[in-house]
């Protein structure tokens, strides 16, 4: 079944009868949650033509519709717009890259003084500044195919302990993995991604299952850095409006607050030579870009 089938099964499965006002016929029922043909019955729509929708047997879908299975699926905003891109996403082209981060964005990068990097559309860490190699890992150390933010978040040790509240972060992690898997359906580097990832852990196995979803906007985290300790930062996602698929992700903090002096005590442990450091270990990388301490 597509993920546009998975979607909608997941989601219909999730909602009883009762919930939206409809009797629940059959005792047992055998389908959990609402059957299609109740789904179709609230969107206004013919079974037949949800059927085939859930089916993937339709080309196109009008907003109408798409409103209505939304509604009737108690939907919120972000997987509305999720449902919409599954239906009219495009598949990805094989071989297809990540476009080039621009010499101006990079120099924007180098100018800011917080954390900052540049995602690309599977999440990859495209550009980052040395605040945030200092913040998060050096990103240099790791190969280019396994830059993946959600990769690192679950399978870089470092990247795990910094989150205070990782569970919450991975999960959320997960659930932007699968929207931005919507914009480019059966792009062979993501399956890859999800695979793996799958195959390392339990919780990404279990999250990706729940059919999540969520934009990448912005919010508060809690971290523990081993150098400066505890920082609360905002962060943020602004879209690159030049170059299709790339987004600036900032992390900052409110001037005079500890964790804004924290940062400002970070840049300048970062500023000195690797050898000089002291507060950090490092952990060595094996040929498969996994951490040791997994083994």
């Amino acid at each position: 079944m597509s993920e546009l089938g998975e979607f909608l099964k997941a989601k219909r499965a999730s909602i009883s009868p009762e919930d939206v006002g409809l009797p629940a016929i059959g005792n047992p029922r055998r389908v959990r949650g609402l059957r299609r043909e109740e789904v179709a019955l609230l969107a206004a729509v013919s079974v037949d033509h949800y059927t085939r929708l859930e089916q993937g047997r339709v080309a196109a879908a009008s907003e109408n519709l798409l409103a209505g299975i939304a509604r009737a699926l108690r939907l919120n905003e972000e997987e509305h717009e999720y449902l919409r891109m599954l239906v009219r996403a495009r598949p990805a082209r094989r071989g297809q890259s990540a476009p080039e981060v621009s010499q101006a964005l990079r120099d924007l990068l180098d100018t800011l003084p917080t954390p900052a990097f540049v995602l690309g559309p599977r999440t990859d860490i495209l550009a980052w500044n040395a605040a945030a190699a200092a913040l998060f890992v050096d990103f240099a150390e790791i190969p280019v195919q396994q830059r993946a933010l959600v990769r690192l978040v679950f399978l870089d040790p470092r990247m795990r302990a910094v989150f205070t509240d990782w569970e919450a972060v991975a999960a959320e992690a997960v659930d932007r993995l699968r929207m931005a898997a919507a914009r480019t359906p059966d792009d062979p580097r993501l399956t890859q991604l999800v695979g793996e990832l799958s195959v390392h852990d339990a919780d990404f196995r279990r999250w990706w299952a729940g059919h999540g979803v969520r934009a990448m906007a912005g919010g508060r985290k809690r971290m523990h850095h081993p150098v400066v300790g505890d920082l609360e930062l905002d962060w943020q996602v602004l879209q690159v409006l030049s170059t299709t698929g790339q987004s600036l992700v900032t992390y900052t903090a409110p001037v005079g607050s500890p964790s804004h002096e924290a940062l400002r005590i970070l840049a300048s442990w970062a500023a000195q030579p690797p050898a000089e450091r002291t507060g950090a270990a490092a952990l060595p990388i094996d040929s498969d870009g996994l951490f040791e301490r997994d083994r």
